[in-house]
């Protein structure tokens, strides 16, 4: 069992942080609002530090899960950041959805410090942050990864490095243009066959076998028949993840035109009131 701390208690990092203490693991917590923390530790147990430095403060692994890269930075190497805690030896591990710009500069500065730094986006939503089955997509240094992997199992169904600091980003940008091309592609059937008379659920029940079926159709199909988008993943947090994924593309040379296309797309859901809707609301911008 380990010693960890845990930045950001959001609806991802809230129940991860639960799955480190129910294997047993000795868990810190920290999150901006405080009030969020002291409910967290009244339920799970573990302490709840005042800034990201006081939670770091001895931690042999310091995860953390925020909203951005400026969110990241601060709880990093901002004031009271973690990184002025964490000693040589110890590893930190970021799950935020960021920039891999961002993570190739915390790893120079972790191996200033003489720790060791992984960028570990993680997929499958707040189901699976809640069920602890989360895919988790890292970048890093071989034996870094092997300290930190047993660790990481807590919540996650499967965790693999797939190459140097930078690489998880990478990898999770490309999931995110995945689901964008199959939400919008699953939207327009939905409509289609809507509009089409047929019998929806029906339909999606007996396509779902074949070669069209998907995790988006699955679980989002018969609830975007239905209009319901009060859960999962909100549009907001989507356009920012894809916003650094066009933006790396414009870096790399990479042409995404269906990418850019779905970006927009939910741009205009954003502008029908539909901010903290779900992803599958694209469906909504085709029957407004």
């Amino acid at each position: 069992m380990a010693q960890v701390a845990f930045l950001g208690l959001g609806v991802m990092g809230g129940p991860m942080a639960r799955h480190l203490a129910a294997k047993g693991h000795q868990v810190t917590v920290y999150n901006r609002t405080k009030a969020k923390a002291d409910a967290w530790v009244s339920a799970h147990g573990g302490k709840a530090a005042a800034t990201p430095r006081e939670a770091a403060e001895g931690q042999e692994i310091v995860f953390a899960c925020v909203g951005n890269d400026d969110d990241l930075r601060q709880v990093t190497t901002g004031p009271d950041g973690a990184f002025s805690a964490m000693s040589r030896g110890t590893v930190f591990v970021d799950h935020t959805t960021a920039s891999a710009e961002v993570a190739r500069e915390l790893a120079v500065a972790a191996e200033k410090g003489g720790f060791g730094f992984i960028d570990a986006p993680v997929s499958g939503g707040q189901a699976g942050a809640e069920n602890g089955v989360l895919t988790v997509m890292c970048g890093g240094d071989a034996d870094t990864f092997a300290r930190v992997e047993p660790v990481i199992a807590a919540y996650a169904r499967a965790c693999r490095l797939l190459g140097p600091v930078g690489a998880g980003q990478l990898a999770k940008m490309m999931n995110q243009i995945c689901i964008a091309g199959l939400v919008q592609g699953l939207s327009e059937a939905v409509h289609f066959g809507k509009q089409a008379g047929l019998d929806i659920e029906a339909v999606l029940d007996v396509i779902s076998k074949g070669a069209a079926g998907s995790w988006q159709m699955e679980n989002r199909g018969k609830t975007m028949n239905e209009g319901k988008f009060d859960f999962g993943f909100a549009v907001d947090w989507m356009r920012k993840d894809l916003s650094i994924v066009l933006s790396e593309a414009r870096r790399n040379k990479a042409k995404l035109p269906v990418t850019a296309l779905v970006d927009q797309f939910y741009a205009e859901v954003q502008s029908l009131g539909g901010g903290r809707w779900d992803t599958s609301s694209l469906i909504a911008r085709l029957e407004k």
